[in-house]
């Protein structure tokens, strides 16, 4: 052969090679993601809500930033909510609202949007579990891609799975071999994290550490990186009207000094090691069991995600989203110390072949298991789809030229740019102090600006004669809501104080 064509065959065969070597190294991971995808994705469509955070925090403001009415909660009033998730969802919004008007799209796309965005933490997961082997790469992926609880977050618009979906890729970055690179987009990454839930700080903290503890000269461009992230984010808010980092003492100052949080609801210190324990079930010794493998391949990932837990745990409001950062650590860790399974299984003869088959079975079976088990899982698949009920039919009402709210301040619905598009809310609500106890006088007086009320069932019979129910459907509050419907138009010029932004004022809400 001569020189040139051992040149020119070269040359052909080499992009050949690189394509099967790229395939037999990604391959795999590239279908677990398929599969994440295709397990996550379609749930953005299901109408389910986690907490009304995600609408009123999220969702409002990102619509009111696109230059229409919404509904504006005690947290933006008061200043203690950044505006840097908002403004990342109005591009989102602007764009579902323009493929599909009147709410559903504005809905559905920023969750299309998280839902992609937890991705990141399969392929994270990955790379802890290549480190080790290919078969704790792809126990561990296919782990951080099925387990309900991850499933089931991916598509929430809330700030805990997209601050965790940047932590994990930080995390990764910074327990390997470091660069200044490395460092300077660990840090980026984590500092924006502190951003979008700053509550996690605690947790980003470790990984901090322990790159620090190794070489002190680490900290300048992890410093560096943060710097840039915060810059960005002091950006944002001097861009909507808002001193830096306002929102940060205020919210400390609201939360911490002034106990706000405490009403929405306490629980005690050990409430999320008890539930974790009923979620898990039991799969709860399993998990622990892996667990104690994965300690010496990921220490740092169990140490955050404890001291993530613990820190939660001081505060007096428990929600089980917040530590949901501490569910993937665990969760990945759990999934590297199964991969040791693997690795023992294999030597014996019998398990050779089907050892890995075998662990990456029990954790779809554990998964699906579990992910219906319990009460509280049943409660959170079905939670708010009642209220997108009603919610489909208002939009999908010509007629309706105003909505009230009977008896329910706060029914998950998407709020006013969402709902109604152009048409007031009013909100009838027995705490409200300009109410006094004559909620069905005051719906009567003030019927002329709406043609469509939701409230109670059991609260038909205060409504005014002139209103019928139509649909019924079970609310996330264990309560049977209807629309009531009176026919005829709405008088939009009537003066009201019971649009819901003056009714959430008076409540402090």
């Amino acid at each position: 052969m001569t020189a040139s064509a051992a040149v020119l065959s070269a040359a052909v065969t080499a992009p050949a090679v690189k394509a099967k070597s790229f395939a037999a190294r990604y391959g795999i991971l590239c279908a677990v993601l398929l599969l994440a995808a295709a397990v996550r994705l379609p749930l953005a469509f299901w109408p389910n809500i986690n907490h009304a955070d995600e609408i009123y925090q999220y969702l409002e403001p990102a619509w009111r930033l696109l230059g229409h009415e919404g509904v504006v909660t005690w947290e933006w009033r008061d200043g203690i909510r950044s505006w840097f998730l908002p403004t990342l969802f109005a591009g989102p919004v602007a764009l579902g609202d323009w493929l599909a008007p009147g709410g559903w799209g504005a809905f559905v796309v920023p969750r299309l949007l998280v839902g992609l965005a937890s991705l990141s933490i399969v392929v994270t997961a990955w790379h802890f579990g290549a480190r080790i082997s290919r078969a704790h790469a792809i126990v561990t992926a296919l782990a951080a891609a099925v387990w309900f609880e991850l499933v089931y977050f991916a598509p929430h618009t809330l700030s805990e799975p997209l601050a965790t979906a940047i932590i994990l890729p930080a995390a990764l970055l910074l327990t390997g071999e470091l660069s200044r690179n490395r460092l300077f987009i660990g840090g980026a990454l984590l500092a924006l994290a502190f951003v979008w839930r700053f509550q996690y700080a605690p947790a980003c903290a470790v990984f901090v550490l322990g790159a620090c503890l190794r070489d002190l000269r680490n900290a300048l461009p992890l410093i560096g990186g943060g710097c840039v992230a915060l810059a960005i984010a002091a950006g944002i808010d001097v861009a909507h009207g808002s001193t830096p980092f306002a929102w940060l003492v205020q919210n400390i100052q609201q939360n911490l000094l002034h106990d706000r949080a405490s009403e929405f609801g306490v629980a005690p210190a050990f409430a999320y090691v008890h539930l974790t324990s009923i979620l898990w079930s039991g799969a709860t010794l399993l998990m622990f069991l892996a667990l104690w493998r994965g300690w010496r391949h990921v220490p740092l990932l169990i140490v955050a995600a404890i001291v993530n837990v613990a820190f939660h745990s001081m505060i007096v409001h428990k929600e089980y989203r917040f530590i949901f950062l501490s569910i993937v650590l665990l969760i990945i860790a759990a999934g590297l110390g199964s991969g040791d399974w693997v690795q023992m299984m294999r030597r014996q003869r019998a398990w050779r072949v089907s050892a890995l088959p075998v662990v990456c079975a029990g954790w779809v079976l554990l998964s699906l298991g579990l992910s219906g088990a319990t009460y509280i899982m049943r409660d959170n698949w079905m939670r708010g789809t009642g209220e997108a009920r009603l919610a489909a039919e208002l939009d999908a009402d010509p007629d309706l030229c105003g909505l009230a709210l009977y008896g329910m301040h706060d029914p998950f619905l998407p709020g006013r740019g969402q709902l109604a598009v152009g048409r007031p809310v009013y909100s009838f609500y027995p705490a409200d102090p300009l109410a006094k106890g004559q909620l069905p006088a005051l719906v009567k007086q003030h019927e002329r600006g709406f043609n469509r009320i939701i409230g109670p069932l059991s609260l038909a019979s205060e409504l005014p004669a002139n209103f019928s129910r139509r649909t019924c459907a079970l609310t996330s509050h264990e309560m049977t809501a209807c629309v009531f419907v009176r026919h005829g138009a709405c008088d939009l010029a009537a003066a009201s104080p019971f649009g819901i932004n003056a009714v959430l004022v008076r409540l402090n809400y």
